[in-house]
């Protein structure tokens, strides 16, 4: 039985059932901005921020990678959208459905092979369990793929720092003297 997996090798592929690939080029988002739509990833809270006009909308739990296969951390886009993947992994193709590994959805990422899913192992969410993707539980994901389009900006952080503080409308520390 293949597992939710991603940091996707040779041959390892999800196909496109409804939308067409955009630019893969990589748009840099700046930290919370004023106007447009951000997606913020905190990996040590498996956390998943829609960030939109600056302000959080909705927050989801996630899992990430774990210590053998990390989530990248950096800033990324979507670069393309995909309802009712079918996943191949060395020879083996998954049609869509439950046994699917990356559920009903994929947001596939700038960082070739990564990419924000769904997962037939639905108790991972929360935990450091992938192979590098974000997973998200499958009523979770299919709210955040009708919020989201191909073009916007992803950032994953590795620390819970600044970024994320304000993504999830945390009260900034006050300096102690």
């Amino acid at each position: 039985m293949l597992g939710s997996g991603c940091a996707f090798g040779q041959g390892d592929t999800v196909a496109q059932t409804d939308q067409t690939p955009a630019d893969p080029q990589i748009a840099l988002a700046q930290p919370l901005p004023r106007v447009g739509r951000l997606i913020v990833v905190s990996i040590p809270d498996r956390k998943l921020v829609l960030v939109e006009d600056g302000a959080a909308k909705r927050v989801y739990p996630v899992a990430v990678g774990k210590a053998s296969t990390p989530s990248p951390a950096g800033q990324f886009t979507i670069v393309r959208q995909v309802s009712n993947p079918t996943y191949s992994h060395r020879g083996k193709v998954v049609a869509p459905g439950p046994k699917n590994p990356v559920g009903s959805r994929w947001m596939g990422l700038s960082a070739k092979g990564y990419g924000i899913h769904g997962t037939n192992e639905p108790d991972s969410i929360g935990k450091a369990a992938s192979h590098g993707c974000i997973r998200m539980g499958k009523a979770d994901l299919e709210e955040l793929y009708t919020l989201v389009q191909v073009g916007d900006a992803v950032e994953i952080h590795a620390q819970h720092d600044a970024a994320v503080t304000m993504a999830l409308g945390e009260a900034m520390p006050i300096p102690t003297t």
